[in-house]
């Protein structure tokens, strides 16, 4: 049973407006839109702070482009290299947007941490040590600060600690602000020093191109993302197309067919339409065979992979996957194994099959 209600009154530090909730199975939720944080509120909000983002990745690129195009005062942290000759082509300007992250963590009133999990990681001693009572600790995974026995990121309690969370991968966050989208993005405080901490969160999330901004915890964000990066967004999605394939394939069939049948057809016709109706909308409108088909072998399909998301679910909470993380980014020889597994993977008859009829897409 869902029940949608527009504009009912919530109680928080933001409940001087009028917000979108809607309640399913007992469970009431609050939606932030970008309405409620349109462009002049965000730059009324952070007015007169510098924001310093950490890290020139696909995270750290896209939301500090972002931020630089809503007109906000950003600077760019990062070592020398290639992310930093990155950083330059895309116009951050050395000592005047462009930084060392130590210089960075300096002159930000807010720290927004986009470096990868195990980057953090290395690079927090240094940045721990600059910080200053009343800055803003931004992350966009809850994964260093939720696992802080492992990963030693243990933020001061004299500043505030908020998370903003795309729902899509860096890339995305910006190709949807440039066409003004807006991406779906979880949001959370672990620390309120100021008692401003929320409001804050809030304005960088629009800041960065947020659509909608949905409330969360950073144990729940980094519990639900690690299990969808390696069952359904990913590691699950990889072992079906494969395995379809390779059935396919052992029972006669053509390499064009077997991908047609298995990934084309999926990305091409169902996932859009899937995205835009739902998947009760499709089963209602396609053919009865698909239909009957669909209904009988979803029940199966569901009792053979829970237990296997369970086990995953049950490794992200106990720390395992964590550690597996850590580990392998730890390895000396780590993006040289990396790139052996990823040749692996393009090398298989499915990918290559694929990088062909791709290429013939009008």
């Amino acid at each position: 049973m869902l029940a949608l209600s527009k504009y009912l009154p919530v109680s928080s530090r933001i409940s001087s407006r009028l917000l979108n909730t809607f309640s399913i199975n007992g469970v009431t939720e609050t939606i932030v839109e970008k309405k409620d944080y349109p462009r002049s509120k965000v730059l009324k909000n952070l007015k007169h702070k510098k924001i310093g983002v950490i890290g020139y990745g696909p995270q750290g690129k896209s939301q500090s482009l972002n931020l630089r195009d809503n007109n906000l005062d950003v600077i760019v942290g990062t070592r020398k290299g290639e992310s930093f000759d990155e950083a330059y082509r895309d116009g951050w300007r050395k000592d005047l947007s462009l930084f060392s992250i130590e210089e960075t963590v300096e002159k930000s009133d807010i720290v927004m941490c986009l470096l990868s999990d195990t980057g953090m990681m290395m690079q927090w001693p240094k940045i721990e040590s600059l910080l200053r009572p009343e800055q803003t600790l931004y992350f966009s995974h809850g994964f260093s600060v939720v696992y802080k026995d492992r990963t030693n990121v243990i933020p001061p309690n004299n500043v505030d600690v908020v998370m903003v969370a795309p729902k899509g991968a860096g890339i995305s966050v910006r190709e949807k602000f440039t066409r003004g989208e807006g991406i779906n993005v979880s949001y959370a405080v672990y620390n309120d020093y100021t008692g401003k901490a929320e409001e804050t969160c809030l304005s960088l999330a629009f800041g960065i191109g947020c659509g909608h901004a949905f409330k969360t915890t950073f144990e729940n964000e980094v519990y639900s993302d690690l299990v969808g990066e390696r069952s359904v967004l990913m590691g699950m999605i990889q072992g079906a197309f494969s395995a379809q394939y390779e059935v396919l394939r052992e029972r006669g069939h053509s390499p064009s067919e077997a991908y047609n049948e298995t990934v084309e057809e999926a990305l091409v016709s169902l996932y859009p339409l899937i995205s835009e109706k739902g998947m009760d909308w499709l089963y209602a409108n396609c053919s009865t065979t698909a239909q009957r088909g669909a209904l009988d072998w979803a029940p199966k399909f569901n009792k053979a992979i829970k237990p296997v998301i369970e086990e995953c679910y049950d490794s992200v909470i106990n720390g395992q996957e964590t550690q597996n993380v850590i580990d392998a980014n730890s390895d000396k020889n780590y993006r040289e194994k990396l790139n052996e597994e990823l040749s692996d993977m393009s090398d298989t008859e499915l990918w290559k099959v694929a990088k062909i009829l791709r290429g013939l897409r009008n």
